[in-house]
């Protein structure tokens, strides 16, 4: 019985943090476009106020269990979350939603290593051997020809660092605490420094279009909100290491949905990026193990 659930949870674990990838991938678009017209300050802040709005009515009958734990850990999980986000929308402004989506896996290898020095637990070598493959497929998208990075991929790179340690944060955090106080809370903090630092920093944007109030409304609910119940929920039921390698996918997601709808162009390249993420995720989640026990039965039927 314990074993069936055990299978249920991982199961439903994986499904979350797959989707989330889905729904993540379609934002650099809808952010791309939105950049035109509301600057990256403002539109974290009016993201993240809705989301936490929306959170709290949706869990409003969990606001009983809220202690000291719940903030100090939804404030700490959203400063991090802040940060991470700050970098990645100023480095959108000045490279391709593609690169931006790669560049911000890079936190497929942070995660093992930084995990390792922090708890102390040892990253397996397939953990790491996935980490930098999907480094890999990054590279083979994200660098100039003249193998330099402009300041839009050395902003988003420093974002994945910060998105690397949310991750952690979020793991440990997540344990026997509700999704949603803790969601509440970190979005409640996203917003609170958003506002702060844009109205310190510029003015509230005027003649902001319909289509980027449209925009914001699908990145508050779509993007925010529902991914980051999904991501929370995945993460009580898998691995820090795995879940840092599931989430590479949203990279792939993004470049493919720039590809249809932005313009950026399909190459050789982006197609072996693709290919390198996705074994990736096969190492990660597998250990390789149907080849392992291949190789096993393979020797065992010679040594008969």
């Amino acid at each position: 019985m314990t074993a069936d659930r055990n299978v249920r949870q991982k199961i439903i674990g994986r499904l979350a943090l797959v989707g989330t990838t889905l729904i993540w991938g379609s934002s650099f678009v809808i952010l791309k476009n939105v950049l035109d017209s509301v600057s990256t300050l403002y539109i974290l802040a009016i993201r993240f106020t809705g989301a936490a709005i929306l959170t709290a009515l949706i869990g409003i009958k969990e606001l009983r269990k809220m202690d000291t734990g719940y903030i100090k850990s939804g404030v700490l999980m959203g400063v991090f979350l802040f940060a991470a986000y700050a970098l990645q929308t100023f480095g959108l402004v000045h490279t391709t939603p593609g690169k931006n989506a790669f560049l911000t896996a890079i936190h497929a290898v942070i995660v093992p290593f930084l995990g390792w020095a922090i708890y102390k637990k040892k990253p397996d070598v397939f953990n790491i051997s996935a980490g930098f493959m999907a480094i890999a497929g990054i590279g083979l998208v994200s660098l100039n020809d003249d193998l330099r990075m402009g300041i839009g991929e050395i902003l988003t790179t420093f974002c994945g660092l910060f998105f690397a340690i949310h991750i952690l944060l979020t793991s440990r955090m997540v344990e026997k605490r509700s999704v949603m106080l803790l969601n509440m809370v970190q979005f409640a903090t996203v917003a609170a420094l958003s506002w702060f630092f844009a109205l310190i920093t510029e003015p509230f944007p005027k003649d902001i279009p319909v289509d980027s109030y449209l925009s914001i409304a699908y990145l508050c609910v779509m993007c925010t909100t529902v991914c980051y119940f999904l991501q929370t929920l995945g993460q009580k039921y898998t691995p820090p290491a795995t879940v840092a390698i599931i989430l590479t996918l949203e990279s792939v997601f993004g470049t493919a949905i720039s590809v249809m709808f932005y313009g950026e162009k399909l190459s050789l390249r982006l197609i072996m990026g693709f290919l390198l993420i996705f074994l990736a995720v096969l190492i990660s989640e597998t250990k390789l193990s149907f080849i392992r026990e291949k190789m096993s039965a393979s020797k065992d039927y010679s040594l008969q």
